[in-house]
């Protein structure tokens, strides 16, 4: 049974930084290209990055390019968003995706597997 956890959200003002993490067990974790995406109330869910299966490449969307870094651990099965200088735009449900089908990376219709997010919340 492949399991997808996120961790790491929380309250922060304006300014400030926050790491994510995301763990998945039940398949073999270095080899999937993996995402994080995105919702806001009210809002669909939005790509935010995502990156190849050995960590050589890294795509961002362009609204957190320069602020957020990806990045995996793969011995630890673990998946992480470093998000800088937040917005309170920021502010949303942040999911971490799994096993990407193919396409781009940064289609939200490309995963198979969701974990339930973790909230991040920017203060103004």
């Amino acid at each position: 049974q492949v399991q997808v956890v996120e961790s790491g959200g929380g309250l922060v003002q304006a300014g400030g930084s926050l790491r994510l993490s995301c763990t998945a067990s039940g398949l073999i974790f270095d080899r999937y290209v993996m995402a994080w995406f995105r919702q806001a109330p009210g809002k669909e869910r939005e790509e935010v990055s995502c990156i190849t299966a050995n960590g050589g490449s890294l795509y961002y969307a362009d609204s957190v390019k320069g602020r957020f870094a990806i990045s995996r651990d793969n011995p630890k099965n673990t998946l992480y968003l470093l998000m800088n200088s937040l917005k309170p735009e920021d502010t949303a449900m942040y999911y971490c995706a799994d096993q990407w089908r193919g396409g781009s990376c940064l289609d939200r219709n490309k995963y198979n597997y969701w974990g339930q997010g973790t909230q991040v919340t920017v203060s103004s």
